[in-house]
């Protein structure tokens, strides 16, 4: 399958990525996933928003950035990409460039393995900055390129982003009950 072929096929069958010719379906998020994925969309939102600092964009967006296997179009739960890497004129397909910031919540399936090689995959293809979401365990944790990342409990905020200075998210109000 071709990567135009992908793109019909994802727009007929839902969340799907294509990694290296192989197309990977992705179940539908658990309600817990759905509603702290959503709640962290709207923090960073209302802030990307403000600051008028780019775009936010939802899980079925693809981003293609292939690697020395092959194609690869792949969604994360959020992407951020600030105005310096928007494109004059926006894809009609999917992105051929990397996001600034992404998000990816943990899925009860999800194994740890599975994540972090998503994780260091996407910083390996020009993000500046990983989060991961942990429903489970009311974390999320900060990535960056240069190997770092920095862990935060429910009861802390992140307020060290490198992409988006200035933001400041109460997980208390990501992680509730």
């Amino acid at each position: 399958m071709t990567v135009q072929e992908f793109e019909v096929y994802a727009g007929k069958h839902g969340r799907c990525e294509f990694i290296h010719g192989e197309v990977r379906d992705i179940t539908p998020a658990s309600y817990n996933h759905g509603a702290v994925t959503s709640r962290l969309h709207i923090l960073i939102g209302q802030h990307v928003i403000e600051g008028a600092l780019g775009e936010l964009v939802a899980a079925e967006t693809g981003f293609r950035l292939d690697d020395e296997q092959g194609p690869v179009v792949r969604a994360p739960d959020i992407a951020f990409v600030s105005n310096e890497r928007l494109p004059k004129q926006k894809p009609t397909s999917f992105a051929t460039f990397a996001p600034d910031l992404i998000v990816e919540t943990i899925s009860p399936g999800d194994s740890a393995e599975s994540v972090s090689e998503k994780t260091l995959w996407w910083l390996s293809k020009g993000v500046r900055e990983a989060w991961v979401a942990d429903p489970g365990n009311k974390t999320v944790t900060l990535h960056w390129p240069d190997g770092t990342s920095r862990r935060y409990l429910a009861e802390q905020q992140v307020d060290d982003s490198k992409v988006l200075p200035g933001l400041t998210v109460e997980l208390s109000k990501v992680f509730t009950r």
